[in-house]
């Protein structure tokens, strides 16, 4: 409590100055806002150069801009003014955070010494943005969102097989990485006792997206070289994964279990489908793909999408509708959930995405005002001093880990709540990962035979050790009694609860908030269900891929003719994890501040819609949806994805302006074009385009496409070779900067593991411990923190409770019954 009062903002009296230009720092930035912090934004007299950035309103307002920035303020500071430099010190000197986009456009901001400013004030958290970070091959390279992508492993994969690979439009990295930036700049102030000296994070956006090629990228490792581009909405192992065509309206399908293939065959009357022993498993599918799709997609065009989702909530099939960017406006349970909030974008009134970190006690601010240059908004946020983020109230070791002291209990399973708990257990996090002998987490493997469980398998898949390294784990049966009260006693001493389960589950076994919140009133609890705990849709089974589906994001990827476009085989699970760590780590600063928990109630398809935003935002104010530009942009001329020597061999190439246009021109042996004035503007090139990406394709094409990124960066032009996920395990930038950290684990041997995209110095934080195998801490958890006995602890093995082996399909009804 403070004076006696609750705050109802998290960061209320926070003050955060965001200089620079990048994406990445203005929605982290931003995320701050949401939750109370005056946010100085610093531009020049012109203003953000992202204020010029496509989608535009009919009255010409960035609609991406507006997403980044409402609930700011903004500061002018003319770096030619001699005393500009002085007066942007002054203001970061009286700030808490600094948060720093220069390394991806300056933007005219005044020269100021950062160093200095630190030494000077100890107590301020600072974030540094870049592309690719200070250091290694890629250091110097010019990028755009697209160009980061391909190189990330984000790009080859999708679309049609003889290609070209297709990839989003441009609002994917700056989301991901301003998410990362608002993980390390909150857990800053979430440690106890809080620490004296503020911390100092870099933040690398290409490693930032590398969050979502984590899984395919160890898939691979596993697999080996298995994958390539499939076709549109076809991603490997799984099948179907994709978004097909009704009697009306799209609708994304998803079968992962051999169950749900079976009940989606049994749904379209395709017995002979559900009976072959050939399709259980997703590997096997997708390798009949298209002989599967001509018999089920006539099929599904015999209802709507509406019909078969209602039937698919039935059956529980992850189905669900694909919506237009219209229907998302119209869809009142988005504006009831803060998903979609007003914004004012000067004499235009519209729609924004809000903040999707849904905290009930201390919800974020519900929509705001985008500010004008130079225009401070009128916002109730006194300065206090607080143990929040940028407090320096007590002295600490500075080589205390953010989230020392902090005790999370992980019941999450898969790959978005462990990674939400796994960031956590990064920063320092005490995290106690929960299974079952009889339940464990589905990422060991869903084979329930003898000889997979024999050969200790669930022991071996790589997806399960990167997602859970750091972590304690124990087995704790939750469906008898002795399991249940263990669980309470683990929670009574715990900081936070993470649980991505259907909603009902954790509650059906008397786990829920209105239980755990009385036993430990400071508890934050999350629950990461699909659509949210009061949706109507709140049965609907879903994975990451059926996130997507229902985000409107596919709807404005691809070219005009294409269906809607998936850009992942499960985008919605990285994003989930991350929006879900922001949320607990904002609810960790208001218990920390008042001694007040709270139930997150996360709807992970609202993670998903911030990457559909400009639209929303575009045809709120009255435009009409803009066209698709497949692998072109509204923006940027030249730009897409072409050909190199080899087989299947792609580089992105971006053009942001009229000086590399004419380094590129010159470049590919046409200076003609680099002093033609009708091809200044992008307007121009674009009246030709297709006569430049020829030109450009011609010159790719002779070229291996390393050497062809090696002479574009070399005249400061934006490109990006299209990566394979298991190629980024040899990248040799990742390399040089210790990205990749070598992990031996019981069962598996010695493996890779990716670090976080942000650090304190030079050098990643170090994995710790591999992840736990099944029951590793059952002795050292029961007895360390609960103190149970020896005896105790065996009596439990004996009745089943807790153990170290996964049950097959065999044992699970022979456990003997419990004791009293």
């Amino acid at each position: 409590m403070i004076n006696g009062k609750s705050l109802t903002e998290p960061f209320a009296g926070l003050r955060v100055i965001e200089i620079g230009s990048s994406a990445a720092s203005s929605y982290c930035a931003r995320l701050f806002a949401d939750f109370g912090a005056d946010v100085q934004k610093i531009e020049p007299p012109a203003g953000d150069p992202l204020r010029q950035h496509a989608p535009l309103t009919e009255r010409g307002h960035s609609a991406w801009f507006a997403f980044l920035n409402f609930n700011k303020s903004s500061v002018i500071f003319d770096d030619k003014d001699p005393g500009a430099g002085a007066g942007l010190t002054a203001l970061i000197e009286d700030c808490d955070v600094l948060i720093d986009g220069r390394h991806v456009d300056p933007a005219n901001c005044p020269n100021i010494d950062i160093a200095a400013i630190r030494r000077r004030c100890s107590g301020l958290i600072y974030l540094e943005a870049s592309w690719f970070g200070q250091e290694g091959p890629y250091a110097g390279f010019a990028a755009t969102d697209s160009t980061v992508r391909a190189l990330a492993g984000l790009v080859k994969l999708v679309g049609p097989v003889e290609g070209p690979p297709l990839h989003a439009p441009d609002f994917q990295t700056g989301i991901l990485a301003g998410l990362w930036g608002f993980i390390a700049v909150t857990s800053s102030g979430v440690a106890r006792p809080p620490r004296k000296v503020g911390r100092s994070w870099s933040l690398n956006i290409f490693e930032s997206a590398l969050t979502l090629s984590d899984y395919l990228m160890f898939e691979a490792f596993a697999w080996g070289d298995v994958m390539r581009r499939i076709g549109a909405n076809r991603f490997w192992p799984g099948f179907p994964v994709g978004i097909y065509l009704t009697k009306s309206g799209w609708l994304g399908v998803t079968t992962v279990t051999p169950a749900q293939w079976r009940a989606f065959c049994d749904m379209l009357g395709l017995s002979d489908l559900r009976d072959d022993p050939a399709l259980m498993i997703g590997e096997d599918r997708v390798q009949r793909a298209q002989e599967l799709e001509a018999r089920f997609v006539p099929e599904l065009q015999k209802r709507t999408a509406l019909e078969w989702f209602a039937e698919g909530l039935r059956r529980k099939i992850p189905i669900v509708p694909v919506p237009e960017i219209s229907d998302l406006l119209l869809n009142h349970e988005k504006s009831e959930r803060r998903a979609i909030v007003p914004i004012v974008l000067g004499e235009e009134n519209g729609l924004a995405i809000g903040s999707v970190q849904r905290l009930t006690v201390t919800p974020p601010r519900r929509g705001g005002r985008v500010p004008a240059v130079g225009r401070q908004q009128s916002l109730l946020n006194a300065r206090r001093i607080t143990g929040a983020v940028g407090s320096t109230a007590d002295p600490m070791d500075a080589a205390r880990m953010p989230l020392g002291g902090v005790r999370v209990i992980d019941f999450s399973m898969g790959w978005a709540g462990p990674l939400c708990t796994r960031t956590m257990a990064d920063l320092g996090a005490d995290v106690i990962k929960i299974e079952a002998i009889q339940y464990p987490d589905w990422w060991r493997g869903v084979d329930r035979r003898p000889a997979y469980i024999n050969a200790r398998m669930y022991e071996k898949t790589l997806r399960f050790c990167v997602m859970n390294r750091n972590k304690r784990g124990i087995t704790l049966d939750l469906t008898r009694p002795q399991g249940v009260a263990l669980a309470k006693r683990l929670v009574a001493g715990a900081d936070v609860v993470v649980d991505n389960y259907s909603v009902d589950v954790l509650p059906r076994l008397g786990l829920g908030y209105d239980v755990l919140g009385k036993l430990n009133p400071q508890l934050v609890m999350m629950s990461m269900s699909a659509f949210g705990a009061n949706s109507p849709h709140r049965d609907c089974r879903a994975y990451g891929s059926t996130l997507e589906q229902g985000s409107g994001l596919p709807t404005v990827i691809g070219r005009p003719d294409d269906p809607p476009i998936m850009s992942h085989i499960a985008f919605g699970d990285a994003v989930g994890g991350l929006n879900g760590c922001a949320a607990v780590l904002v609810a960790l600063v208001h218990a920390r501040n008042t001694g007040q928990g709270q139930l997150i109630d996360l709807a992970q398809i609202e993670c998903m819609m911030p990457f559909a935003a400009p639209w929303i935002t575009l045809q709120s104010t009255g435009g009409a949806p803009p066209p698709r530009y497949g692998n072109r942009h509204p923006q940027f001329v030249p730009h897409g994805s072409f050909r190199c020597a080899g087989e299947d061999n792609w580089i992105t190439i971006a053009v942001t302006g009229a000086d590399m246009w004419r380094r590129l021109a010159r470049l590919i042996g046409r200076p003609d074009w680099s002093r033609d004035a009708s091809l200044e503007s992008a307007e121009g090139r674009r009246a030709v385009e297709d006569l430049i990406e020829a030109g450009i394709a011609g010159w790719t094409l002779s070229r291996d496409a390393d050497q062809a990124m090696s002479e574009l960066q070399a005249e400061g032009i934006a490109s990006g070779v299209a990566r394979l996920p298991i190629e980024l395990l040899s990248d040799r930038h990742l390399a040089s900067r210790g990205f990749l950290q070598d992990v031996d684990r019981a069962f598996l041997g010695q493996h890779p593991q990716p670090s976080m995209p942000v650090r304190e110095g030079t050098k990643p934080y170090p994995i710790r411990t591999a992840a736990p195998t099944l029951g590793q801490h059952n002795v050292e958890v029961l007895s360390g923190l609960l103190g149970l006995s020896g005896a105790e602890i065996e009596e439990l093995m004996k009745d089943g409770i807790i153990g170290t082996e996964m049950l097959s399909e065999n044992e699970l009804g022979s456990i003997k019954p419990a004791s009293a």
